[in-house]
Formats: structure tokens, C-alpha cells, sequence
């Protein structure tokens, strides 16, 4: 049963790959299950195994994605609490893993952002339900630092939120797309200024 599992679960991993790949690089209307299978190495009945359509496929690839990335973000700021640091220390952890992430997985971020902007798309419900998974995780960061007295207590938290996630995607596939010479240390730096509020070059 183990096995069996493991096989699954490494068929669907080459799926969602090959997937968000080549609707990344042509758009969903334009890829067809035939191309899919063939970039995953697998029969075309084997994407009907796994998922019921196209449509199913790409709602799990949303899904399993998202969650991956909320998961890092989790993880990262957890492990800076966990030993003591502060929650904005755990907001700059967060970019730093969601920069790691983007770096991984480009063309699902690139997926991701572009599908934003539709609303006329059948799995829009499925893309607001793991847009808000994601952004939950930064909005319990940002309210623990509230409460502990590092935020003050005037910042809208849902939409300071969005902003960050929205920071992080945007200026790492700028830094994918037009600055790819940049180091990830060199763009998280530049994040974390931000985050940090030291970009008015005046002395705290």
C-alpha cells in the first residue's frame, strides 16, 4: 500500500510539473491533457486516473501549490519564534522563504499571479479559497506582533497582508524575469529594507 502510494504520489508530482509548466508557457485553454501526458512521461488515461479533467487538474495543481508555499511560510516563521525572535524577524524570515519558493517553482508563481487577474475562470472559488489560505498566514504573524506591542495597532492587517504577499511575488518574478543576475540574498536584503522601514534615509 506504501508503495503504491509513493508511485501516486510521484505520477501526480510529474503532472502538477508538467502541467504548470506548459500553461504556464501557452495558457490553460491552449494546452491540451495529450501535451501534459507527454512532458510527464506518462500515458494520457494516466491524467484521467489522477484527475477527473483538465479543469480538476489544474484546481489541485492551484491547491497543492498554495499550500506548499503557505506551509514554508509557516515553517520559517515559526522556526524565528521558536528561538526567540521577534515577529517582524518572522515577517523577514517569511519573505526570505517565499523568495526560496518562487525561485523553486517560477512557473506556478507565474501561473498563479496571471490567474489572479481572470475572473471568468470555473475554479475562480478554488483561487480565492487558496489565495486566503496563504495570506492567513501572514495576517497571524501580523497580529501577534500587534499584540505584542511591535506593530502598532492602526495597520490594516488583512490589507498589509495582501501588500506583503504581494511584494514578495511580484518583485521576485520582476527579479526571475528582468534582474536573473541579482543573488536571492541581494533581493531579500532589499525586501527586508522595506519590511523594515529603512528606505526614507532618515536615523531611526
Amino acid at each position: 500500500m506504501d508503495s503504491s502510494n509513493t508511485r501516486r504520489d510521484a505520477t501526480r508530482r510529474k503532472l502538477f510539473e508538467a502541467a504548470v509548466t506548459l500553461i504556464a508557457e501557452q495558457g490553460f485553454s491552449s494546452t491540451t491533457v495529450d501535451e501534459i501526458a507527454e512532458r510527464a512521461g506518462v500515458a494520457k488515461g494516466t491524467v484521467y486516473y489522477n484527475f477527473a479533467s483538465k479543469n480538476v487538474l489544474f484546481e489541485e495543481l492551484l491547491r497543492h501549490g498554495i499550500e506548499m508555499l503557505a506551509t514554508s511560510l509557516q515553517a520559517a516563521a515559526e522556526e524565528v519564534t521558536g528561538r526567540g525572535g521577534s515577529r517582524i524577524d518572522a515577517l523577514d524570515a517569511m519573505i526570505r522563504a517565499g523568495l526560496d519558493f518562487i525561485s523553486r517553482y517560477p512557473a506556478l508563481t507565474q501561473l498563479y499571479v496571471a490567474e489572479l487577474w481572470r475572473t471568468n475562470r470555473a475554479w475562480q472559488s478554488t483561487l480565492m479559497v487558496v489565495r486566503e489560505r496563504a495570506i492567513t498566514v501572514v495576517e497571524d504573524v501580523l497580529r501577534e506582533a500587534v499584540a505584542e506591542g511591535e506593530l502598532s495597532e492602526e495597520i490594516d492587517i488583512p490589507l498589509t497582508a495582501s501588500a506583503l504577499f504581494g511584494m514578495v511575488l511580484v518583485a521576485a518574478l520582476d527579479w526571475q524575469s528582468y534582474q536573473p543576475d541579482r543573488s536571492i540574498d541581494d533581493v531579500h536584503a532589499a525586501l527586508s529594507r522595506l519590511l523594515q522601514g529603512r528606505v526614507s534615509g532618515r536615523p531611526s
